[in-house]
């Protein structure tokens, strides 16, 4: 039996057989309106002679049409419609020719109006040829468009749960109880507490926020700060922070928690290894129609290749690079560099977009 939808998959054969489907409807059409008048036998046989090349000749139409697909919306209606009307000329000659009566007697001055109506007719023809080949084409780009934004969505709650699993790594969750632990055994339960309500404000943030949805960058830095504060209660003063954040990013929209695992990386691989501490920098700021993000640190650095870290057992990383392309497709950047004099530093180039998330629209 024959699977419909898969026989339909395929561009290519779907063209074909709607292409030749829709040509063996005109001639059952003509072959049916014959009956209303005085049918010959010969009749069928130039119905077949004008569907067949009606067939032939708009299948230059297609390939024409491929490229005026590029061009802007006015240019191509009256590219499509000029094209239309050269080729229904075309099928007029063709048509005339296969009339019997036209070719056994010659022409005669009074059927250049015959020619003309024909003519119109034959346009009117090629005109839906061509309405149902744009109309299909738009709407395969609307399926299309669809599944993408399917695949997207889907994308973006995958990297969620590997994002969520990452967040709530057992180095993680350890290191930050047994800093509360220490606390309370010190009997610094005003600071134990105060970590504790900081560890709390930041899962509810990390749980709640959609990672299809985007929030504005002031709202992202106040979840980075209470990250950053139960770090420092681990690392005292080994650890600083700096943020240069341009006035005009804080209200651009940025993916929830996309610096917090450049900033974990930068603790574990560059901040604990020093013991005399290190420091992090932040930065922001609008570049023509981007918003541009980094996260530095002062470390001993990694090897990196091609902008790229070498290592590959990292959750964080993959992360951020597979939630951007569900975010924006090919419309960003990512790239990491050693920073000067020592360190890493990961630059991220977004398009700079503000109010309603724009990922909903």
């Amino acid at each position: 039996m024959i699977h419909w939808k898969k026989l339909f998959e395929d561009k290519e054969r779907q063209f074909w057989l709607l292409h030749s489907g829709g040509w063996l409807g005109f001639a059952l059409v003509f072959y049916l309106g014959s009956f209303l008048h005085d049918m010959r036998s010969i009749w069928l046989f130039v119905i077949i002679l004008n569907a067949y090349a009606g067939w032939l000749l708009t299948i230059p139409l297609r390939y024409l049409f491929r490229r005026l697909w590029r061009l802007e919306p006015w240019a191509m209606i009256l590219a499509a419609l000029a094209s239309s009307y050269v080729m229904a000329i075309l099928w007029t000659v063709v048509k005339n020719l296969n009339y019997w009566e036209l070719y056994k007697h010659g022409y005669r001055p009074d059927e250049w109006i015959y020619y003309f109506s024909n003519s119109v007719n034959s346009f009117s023809v090629i005109v839906c040829w061509s309405g149902l080949y744009f109309g299909i084409k738009y709407y395969r780009l609307m399926v299309q468009e669809k599944q993408n934004a399917l695949n997207a969505s889907t994308m973006a709650h995958q990297a969620h749960l590997r994002m969520l699993r990452y967040q709530l790594n057992p180095h993680f969750l350890f290191n930050t109880l047994n800093a509360i632990s220490t606390l309370i055994l010190i009997k610094d339960n005003q600071t134990a507490n105060a970590m504790v309500s900081r560890l709390s404000d930041f899962l509810r943030y990390s749980l709640d926020k959609d990672p299809i949805k985007k929030v504005p960058l002031e709202q992202e830095l106040q979840a980075i700060d209470l990250y950053l504060d139960i770090e420092k209660v681990r690392f005292e003063d080994r650890l600083t922070v700096t943020q240069d954040i341009a006035p005009d990013t804080r209200e651009a929209l940025v993916p929830s928690l996309i610096l917090q695992p450049l900033i974990e990386n930068a603790i574990k691989y560059a901040i604990a290894k020093l013991e005399a501490g290190g420091i992090i920098s932040i930065k922001a700021k609008s570049f023509g129609q981007d918003l541009l993000l980094e996260v530095a640190d002062n470390g001993p650095g990694a090897k990196i290749i091609d902008g790229q870290l070498s290592r590959s057992n990292g959750v964080g990383i993959p992360n951020i690079k597979e939630r951007l392309t569900s975010l924006y497709g090919d419309n960003f950047s990512f790239v990491i560099t050693d920073n000067k004099p020592s360190g890493v530093k990961v630059s991220i180039r977004i398009p700079f977009q503000v109010g309603q998330d724009a990922s909903q629209d």
